[in-house]
């Protein structure tokens, strides 16, 4: 066969790189954002950053029209107006009370705000670790510098919650024999670990923790109860067999509620004050106030980077057409990234308008008032794919006056009612949670009347989806929360 030339015309997609960057920043969360653009402007010297402390910052700054646009209400003219007359001064006290800027870290705060969050910041990085803290208490101690060490030497084995999970004979093996330290030497050293602050550190288990912890507490006949049942009748307690407990213990019920809300008030996990675990503040990417009695969103300014071509390398780049080299396409790079972060925003707070738009009952009436919404029914009215509201909607943060949420909070699944309509799972989850919360404490409602007291509000729910509901909620079953 011999090898011949043809030719084909066929069309097929290209994701140009302007798209692929837009689709990447359009996925990425507040912090990626950030981090992103830091490494631009690392790379690129025809980017930079506006100077100013955020005060007077525009949209129009990212060199597009303000990204209030796509909203009916435009946001500049919907905060004067909130300033002025259409806000009253109920909605601006929801307004206030329904939000916790310093909670979350998304405040436009002023200068002096700031010098108390950074001096929050190093007091937090100032914070003694708990070896530190037993190791203080350890030096003032009247020990011997043998006991001392040995002390020393459990508290390295403990872990961050303050037990001791290696057996002492394990510990032991670790020891030098030369020292010859034996089983009873570490076991003392152990108890001298017991004694220390906070109390319960140095257990070994859970109930030693609590046992520790209440001997440390001031002797009273509520404390020796509490300290037997901690001791002996643990697990009774915690299948909630109150019936027993007064029989095994010879006590009335006032004697063994108090010891009940004694041993509540104790924590399993002494250590965990201490921990080195830092907290993680969510920045919202909008922010929702009422307006002129409509629902109106608006970006947030403390989450829009702004960004701006250094105007002296674009000079320079000017005056030397065709001379600029590799600075020609930094630039054209440059105007890439402030173009598709502004479109970033400016889809952010089209969804959100639209969510917003469809969820209006649950800002006003709350979570029982939250209707069934899908990701197409908003990609359908805002003529966007699918995939494109998904990444819009993950890690994308909304504040509102009943606080600050995912917008994918804002989507879920339906259960049918009697009337052929529909109930959102997040709405069955609000109307479980209130039965719960209502519910005679020495008779709580089991999975299958809640179901049927749902059901003779015409919502038609499986006892086995009730089950799964309240473990989303994090609420235990019938039998943990039956009280005296």
């Amino acid at each position: 066969m011999k090898p011949t030339l043809q030719l084909k015309l066929s069309q097929h997609l290209t994701l140009t790189p302007q798209l692929q960057q837009s689709i990447k920043l359009l996925q990425l969360s507040t912090l990626e954002l950030n981090q992103e653009i830091e490494r631009f402007l690392l790379e690129n010297p025809m980017l930079e950053r506006e100077d100013g402390d955020g005060s007077d910052f525009a949209p129009a700054a990212l060199g597009t029209t303000p990204a209030s646009a796509a909203t009916d209400t435009p946001a500049e003219s919907g905060e004067k107006a909130a300033e002025t007359e259409t806000r009253t001064e109920n909605e601006s006290a929801d307004f206030d009370e329904g939000m916790d800027w310093s909670g979350t870290g998304s405040g436009a705060s002023s200068k002096g705000d700031d010098d108390e969050d950074s001096d929050f910041q190093e007091f937090q990085a100032a914070g003694t670790s708990l070896r530190d803290y037993l190791d203080q208490q350890v030096a003032l101690s009247p020990l011997s510098d043998r006991d001392r060490l040995l002390v020393r030497f459990i508290i390295e084995a403990l872990d961050d919650d303050g037990y001791l999970h290696q057996a002492l004979e394990d510990l032991l093996e670790l020891l030098p024999p030369e020292l010859d330290i034996d089983l009873d030497d570490l076991a003392i050293a152990l108890r001298h670990v017991q004694q220390l602050e906070p109390a319960g550190i140095g257990a070994r288990t859970p109930q030693e923790c609590l046992g520790l912890q209440v001997r440390a507490m001031p002797p009273s006949p509520c404390r020796d109860l509490a300290l037997v049942i901690v001791e002996q009748y643990l697990e009774l307690l915690a299948e909630r067999n109150f019936a027993k407990l007064k029989r095994l213990t010879d006590c009335d019920d006032d004697a063994l509620r108090a010891a009940h809300a004694l041993i509540c008030r104790l924590d399993p996990h002494p250590g965990s004050q201490h921990s080195s675990e830092e907290t993680r503040y969510v920045l919202p990417d909008v922010v929702v106030r009422k307006i002129r009695n409509r629902w109106t969103v608006s970006l947030n300014a403390e989450a829009m980077p702004r960004l701006r071509i250094n105007q002296l390398y674009a000079s320079l780049l000017q005056q030397n057409r065709g001379q600029g080299g590799g600075l020609t396409g930094q630039l054209q790079e440059a105007r890439w990234l402030i173009k598709n972060v502004q479109q970033r925003f400016d889809t952010i707070l089209r969804v959100s308008q639209a969510i917003v738009d469809q969820q209006r009952q649950f800002f006003d009436h709350g979570e029982v008032a939250m209707r069934p919404l899908t990701l197409r029914e908003i990609a359908d009215q805002l003529e966007l794919h699918e995939s494109t509201v998904s990444r819009v909607t993950t890690q994308k943060y909304m504040a509102t006056p009943r606080g600050v949420f995912e917008l994918k909070y804002f989507f879920g699944s339906h259960v049918a009612t009697d009337t052929g309509g529909a109930a959102s799972s997040t709405a069955i989850r609000a109307l479980i949670r209130q039965l719960i919360d209502a519910e005679d404490r020495k008779k709580p409602l089991s999975d299958a009347k809640i179901a049927d007291l749902l059901g003779q509000q015409g919502i038609v729910v499986a006892r086995r989806t009730i089950a799964k509901y309240r473990e989303s909620l994090n609420i235990p079953p019938v039998s943990l929360r039956k009280t005296i």
